[in-house]
């Protein structure tokens, strides 16, 4: 059955492609593996950096990005989920790709993935290699989309690989402990390709750095051993550091506020260095590039409203942690909406303490299946005292929280960060 678009309408294309493909996870690469072949292998054509992680690799792939884009290349990146437009996933020179681009893909292929049984994941990635590769990209910044090991985006052979780090969250498809998920991430290392090492904590580094060399990986690269951070400094504007290696310092500031922030930067700056020859970018010059960088919904700010995605509870910290070193005018109010299979107690709980009251609320494109239980979420709140109200429309939460506080901060998961962001018609492209 084909796909017959009259008015070749975006949106009906999209709407054709999520009908035919199911939402679920089905982790395994036979599926995408096919669908490539059917397109010619475009992933076999493109120069690649993967990347993993817990938390972080979004802020990791951004600087990379922005690093490569200095240097006069074309860069290609590819992320998810979106936050307002699905065209966010697949960026060309900071752009989405065109919409007729998706249009032009989704006629001609949309059967062959409903053929193939393709889940959405799979289907989006296989066509980012072909946008990527039709639109001649110099290098593509790939960031996996759920663990690493059996994710669609592993059917790389990558120029680096990295991952960020490890904290628990997925347990249903990753494993319910630091450990079990390590060797997961680190399904992406390859034999005989760089790997890089964010993570911090000594033991689950090494088991990542182990797994790394049983794949063959080489060199394998532990960030934390190379150098640290030292004098790290978080104000509105970004993050500055010493990044001391060997002895020597080297400045370092990045548009992106907080203290993980340092450690971001320093993987990408890791990944960049371990790059081919003919890529690789003198680290002063590389630092340079990263102080203009802003990524959209990971502690971006628009006047009174700070958009952030954190969905576990590490993230929270991070989040709430970078509230106390900026800090903004307050009181600050926390609208949270949180997907109902992520451990919203630890969310609520990390940002207590820096922030004066919630405001629950549902977001409106979080799927109906994994739909919060916001009347338990504000019970858990006041039981702690804490200053917390259920405003379970959407619209009425957003209308209301900017006259409970002088900061907003919006909050639990790309769903809730992507519906506020367009209604108050901030674009995650343009600003």
């Amino acid at each position: 059955m084909g796909l017959q678009l009259r008015h070749r309408d975006y949106r009906a294309a999209l709407d054709f492609l999520f009908a035919r493909t199911t939402g679920q996870w089905k982790l395994g690469l036979e599926r995408v593996e096919g669908f490539l072949g059917a397109l010619g292998d475009p992933h076999r054509r493109l120069r690649t950096l993967h990347v993993a992680g817990t938390n972080g690799k979004g802020s990791v792939c951004a600087s990379i990005e922005a690093v490569l884009r200095a240097r006069g290349l074309r860069v290609a990146k590819y992320t998810s989920p979106h936050l307002v437009d699905f065209r966010e996933r697949f960026l060309i020179d900071g752009a989405p790709v065109p919409e007729e681009a998706i249009i032009d893909f989704l006629e001609r292929w949309t059967p062959t993935v409903e053929k193939l049984g393709a889940t959405f994941f799979e289907a989006t990635t296989a066509m980012a290699f072909q946008l990527f590769v039709d639109a001649r990209v110099d290098v593509a910044v790939i960031e996996t989309g759920l663990g690493g090991r059996l994710d669609a985006t592993n059917v790389l052979t990558p120029m680096v690989a990295g991952v960020t780090g490890i904290a628990i969250d997925h347990v249903e498809w990753l494993g319910t402990t630091r450990e079990a998920i390590a060797p997961e991430k680190a399904g992406i290392y390859k034999a005989g390709v760089p790997a890089v090492v964010g993570e911090r904590d000594e033991g689950i580094r090494r088991l990542l750095a182990t797994e790394a060399a049983r794949r063959g990986a080489s060199p394998v690269r532990l960030v934390a051993e190379e150098g640290y951070a030292d004098g790290v400094t978080v104000t509105g504007r970004g993050t500055s550091f010493q990044w001391v290696r060997g002895g020597r310092g080297l400045p370092v500031t990045t548009g992106l506020p907080g203290r993980h922030q340092a450690s971001n930067a320093m993987v990408a700056l890791t990944m960049i260095d371990a790059l081919p020859s003919d890529l690789r970018v003198e680290a002063e010059t590389a630092a340079r590039a990263l102080e203009g960088l802003t990524l959209p919904g990971r502690f971006s700010r628009h006047g009174a409203w700070i958009f952030d995605v954190a969905h576990n509870p590490d993230g929270a910290g991070v989040t709430a942690e970078t509230l106390r070193a900026v800090a903004p005018p307050g009181p600050v109010v926390a609208l949270v909406s949180v997907l109902g299979d992520k451990d919203w107690r630890g969310i609520l709980s990390a940002l207590s303490g820096a922030v004066q009251r919630f405001i629950l609320t549902n977001a409106p494109t979080a799927p109906s299946s994994r739909t919060w239980v916001a009347t338990e979420a504000l019970e858990y709140a006041r039981a702690r005292g804490w200053e917390a109200e259920l405003i379970a429309d959407f619209d009425e939460a957003l209308a209301r929280a900017p006259g409970l506080g002088a900061t907003v901060l919006v909050t639990g998961s790309f769903h809730t960060v992507g519906d506020a962001m367009a209604r108050l018609q901030v674009s995650p492209t343009t600003g």
